[in-house]
């Protein structure tokens, strides 16, 4: 199958390997690179640098709902977008592109902490148990038909 997968930060990392074993990735979205550190170097987002570890291309762009950036994704014709902790919303155009849709993989059990920040919330709020959720995508956000979940205790 052919996907293209959008994430940025660590956590996104073992998904992107994960469909690396099993899929055609053929296209990685990530953040823009941000200076880090204490010379405040452009450092490649942990995403970046397996895709580029793996010869895939990377797009970088500000704003995914570009026109552009959204006709560039329709050209690597997927079947499936991937997403983890990307960092931005996705357009309803980019959502029914691909044949078998769009999924997320979310850093809570949903329906509880939708949105950005989820691992964070769990923690200030002394949650007990968290996991992950694997969903289908759709227009709300976190709110799509789910597949999997996946509890820990905190």
């Amino acid at each position: 199958m052919r996907v293209i997968f959008m994430g940025t930060p660590d956590f996104a990392v073992p998904s992107l390997q994960a469909l690396l074993t099993r899929h055609e990735v053929v296209a990685v979205v990530t953040q823009p690179d941000k200076p880090k550190g204490r010379g405040k170097k452009l450092q490649p987002t942990p995403v970046k640098a397996v895709a580029l570890e793996h010869g895939i291309p990377v797009l970088q762009p500000v704003k995914v709902r570009e026109p552009e950036v959204i006709e560039q994704l329709r050209g690597y014709g997927a079947d499936l977008i991937a997403v983890t902790a990307f960092g931005q919303i996705l357009p309803e155009e980019i959502l029914n592109m691909p044949k078998y849709g769009c999924i997320n993989v979310h850093a809570s059990l949903l329906p509880k902490y939708r949105g950005a920040g989820p691992i964070q919330w769990a923690v200030i709020n002394g949650e007990k148990e968290s996991g992950v959720t694997t969903m289908y995508m759709c227009r709300e956000i976190d709110k799509g038909d789910m597949l999997l979940k996946d509890t820990v205790t905190l």
